[in-house]
């Protein structure tokens, strides 16, 4: 693949990176940010993408580790937690966003690539390097803690 190819394929790709890293980072200036930095390792290490067919998913897993640097990044200067940064219009989301944040990682990640960022269920399983049974696992244990938690809060 060469450069104006991987310009190309970015553009055309480059909202649905955007909405994974917000979903992440819940900020959009921290989500340009992450889009950014992984346009600019992706170009670096575009020597190492074997198959240019797996570029979604290969640009998408780089996305992924950029946003999880920011993350461990923020509770290094924020122990107790990043600051809210929700805006107006984001409250009556609040409570779905929230119980999204509090899923463990792996959970979290695919919850956000399947039903925020649009990915199928195999491109989920390849943007996190794992088997597809993992991930059709992973989804059903994250809607059940979703659910479980939204519905208490929903009865309180």
């Amino acid at each position: 693949m060469d450069q104006q190819e991987f310009a190309d394929r970015t553009e055309a790709i480059k909202t649905r990176l955007y909405r994974t890293a917000y979903l992440y980072l819940g900020s959009e200036a921290d989500a340009l940010e992450a889009v950014d930095e992984t346009v600019y390792r992706a170009l670096r290490k575009l020597k190492q993408l074997q198959t240019p067919a797996f570029f979604e998913t290969w640009i998408t897993r780089i996305l992924i580790n950029t946003c999880q640097d920011e993350l461990r990044r923020r509770r290094r200067f924020h122990p107790g937690g990043a600051p809210d940064t929700a805006g107006p219009d984001d409250y009556e989301h609040l409570p779905l966003r929230e119980a999204i944040r509090r899923l463990p990682e792996e959970l979290r990640s695919v919850v956000i690539l399947r039903f925020f960022s649009g990915y199928t269920q195999a491109e989920t399983a390849a943007a996190l390097n794992i088997p597809q049974g993992t991930a059709a696992t992973r989804q059903k244990r994250a809607l059940a803690l979703l659910k479980l938690e939204l519905g208490e809060e929903g009865q309180a």
